[in-house]
């Protein structure tokens, strides 16, 4: 499907030049993926990206760990690029990205109400990775959390950092989850219907041939801690990891048998001494 891409109108302090300068430098296409994945061909109006300060009366009332958002139902977008980007971005990039992917998602629903969890989700698959920090998340929302609806998922949102965070880890796996039982077109077709004025419930089962219901009940089913665990054991930070521990195994043992030899030739240099026989 031939798309345009979205057209960013970055506004900054003097300060903040290097910080628009590196977005304004973003290749276009890296967008060109959100909007084939959301169904819409036309990226429409510029949006607008505020690089806001530390300073700023937009900073003191967003949560420190909130590197960036978009204000629902418009084109704008707020970034803090004094912010360490948290999960789920790693970047700058990223969440110019992420923000970017929450403008186009209410565009292709013509402004209808979109559920968190799915919003979020379809931003995190628009990044495009799913990388070993979001399959740990999810591993440990497995063993550790209950199962959840996606209505509690929505409410976890509107919790501390925490509650964010798993929000964010099972909005995602559930989107990758659809993703792979509905297809790639999936979002755009529920996009559209509810752009046609349907309630998300009826929207998501046209786009997916299931009930919301179901799906929810069925993605818990899929979700076996093996399915989750291999590729986190398998990826090849994990065998570095496991690498460098042995090494520091290796290391401290070599040290103790170290210490151990020394010891003993002390002990047999003072038995061996003659003035202690004097």
């Amino acid at each position: 499907m031939l798309v345009t891409t979205p057209e960013l109108r970055i506004e900054a302090p003097p300060e903040f030049a290097a910080f628009r300068a590196r977005l304004e430098s973003l290749d276009p296409k890296v967008f060109a993926g959100i909007l084939q994945l959301l169904g819409i061909k036309d990226a429409g109006p510029a949006i607008r990206v505020i690089l806001a300060p530390e300073s700023s009366d937009l900073a003191r009332q967003t949560p420190p760990w909130i590197a960036g958002f978009a204000v629902g139902g418009t084109d704008l977008v707020v970034i803090f690029p004094a912010r360490t980007p948290g999960y789920p971005d790693n970047s700058l990039e990223d969440v110019l990205r992420h923000e970017v992917a929450h403008v186009l998602v209410s565009r292709a629903a013509a402004g209808q109400p979109v559920p968190r969890w799915f919003n979020e989700g379809l931003a995190m698959a628009s990044e495009g990775s799913w990388g070993l920090e979001d399959q740990t998340r999810v591993l440990y929302e497995l063993v550790l959390g209950p199962r959840i609806t996606l209505t509690d998922i929505d409410r976890l949102f509107l919790g501390d950092r925490r509650s964010q965070d798993r929000a964010y880890a099972l909005s995602g796996a559930f989107i990758r989850d659809l993703l792979r039982q509905a297809g790639s077109a999936a979002p755009g077709k529920i996009l559209d219907r509810l752009k046609r004025g349907a309630p998300f419930d009826v929207a998501f089962a046209d786009g997916t041939g299931r009930n919301l219901y179901d799906a929810q009940s069925d993605f818990w089913r899929r979700q076996r801690i093996w399915t989750t665990w291999v590729p986190i054991v398998t990826s090849s930070a994990t065998l570095w990891l496991l690498v460098t521990f042995i090494a520091l195994l290796a290391i401290r043992r070599r040290r103790q048998k170290d210490a151990e030899i020394r010891n003993k030739w002390e002990q047999e240099e003072a038995e061996s001494d003659p003035s202690d026989e004097l």
